[in-house]
């Protein structure tokens, strides 16, 4: 059994084996085939944060695969009724595997710690390997091999590109980060990075055109985040000179791709003629948060593919 709590938790061997079975099923999914490879799994989705694509492509995904998924809304009470460690209990008794989507990180690591089935981080404020997977993924399919490649993020030490800087060291792309001081990777992150993933490539610096000079991808998110709600206002003047438009995409290598976790705030980190240019690549990635989850399940539970 196998739990997927950060992308450290996944060797570069690991990484690749679940990008071939990803490639395979979305071959097979683009012929119209949908192979069952897991017939009679149960996939619970427990979720404290709202979502669009998380819980749609897995849903979608589980379908895929021949499974089935239940939804878990407040209504099961999770962290209130009970313990953790007898929620995870029980309800790891009912199902193969258990996405969390959680306002805390201990939680999914302590929900895992109790459950006797596999569970997948479906995001926290520390990690959204998902994601990453996803996003590495869609480099690998649109420009190839991903080793010495360049990724440029514009924006805060989230968790997106928290995950993305240990999926980067793994399979060895160069991660430059524009950010500003008060917004970059503290201490302890600095040094979790450095004992999960020594090979990784990380320069940080306050200005995105240097940032982006090299870059084969451009990649930003939100300056506030779901639960910062409150700092929007500070961080939309902080992050002012921070925003991905035309001019600072004509400084990355020629037809870099832009890339964006969704959603965005059209006008504030991207313009409308970058997301919806035609080096954006949001649609895809997006798209292929579904074929990177089938890929993640069916390794993890076991299925031939």
């Amino acid at each position: 059994m196998r739990h997927l709590i950060t992308l450290a938790d996944l060797t570069p061997v690991e990484i690749d084996r679940i990008f071939s079975i990803t490639e395979d099923m979305k071959n097979k999914f683009q012929k119209g085939l949908r192979e069952p490879l897991l017939p009679g799994r149960v996939m619970a989705l427990l979720f404290e944060k709202q979502s669009l694509r998380t819980r749609v492509s897995f849903e979608a995904g589980m379908t895929h695969l021949g499974g089935s998924s239940l939804f878990l809304g407040p209504d099961v009470g999770f962290g209130r009724r009970e313990s953790i460690a007898d929620f995870g209990r029980t309800l790891s008794e009912y199902v193969d595997v258990i996405v969390v989507r959680a306002n805390c990180h201990q939680t999914v690591v302590d929900l895992a710690e109790h459950c006797s089935c596999s569970v997948i981080n479906g995001l926290t404020d520390f990690a959204h390997p998902c994601q990453a997977m996803a996003d590495l993924y869609t480099i690998r399919e649109v420009a190839g091999p991903l080793q010495g490649r360049t990724l440029a993020w514009i924006g805060d030490a989230n968790n997106v590109v928290r995950s993305l800087a240990v999926g980067c060291g793994k399979v060895g792309i160069k991660l430059v980060m524009a950010t500003p001081e008060k917004y970059r990777f503290d201490d302890q992150t600095l040094a979790w990075l450095k004992r999960e993933v020594p090979d990784l490539e990380l320069t940080v610096t306050a200005d995105p055109v240097e940032a982006v000079g090299d870059a084969l991808v451009v990649y930003t998110d939100v300056w506030a985040s779901m639960g910062q709600e409150s700092e929007r206002k500070t961080r939309r003047r902080d992050f002012a000179d921070y925003q991905v438009n035309a001019r600072l995409m004509s400084h990355a290598q020629k037809g870099a791709l832009f890339m964006h976790c969704l959603p965005a705030r059209r006008g504030e980190e991207v313009t409308d003629e970058v997301i919806d240019g035609p080096t954006s690549i949001v649609v895809r990635q997006a798209a292929n948060r579904m074929h990177a989850q089938k890929g993640i399940l069916a390794w993890m539970l076991g299925a031939k593919a």
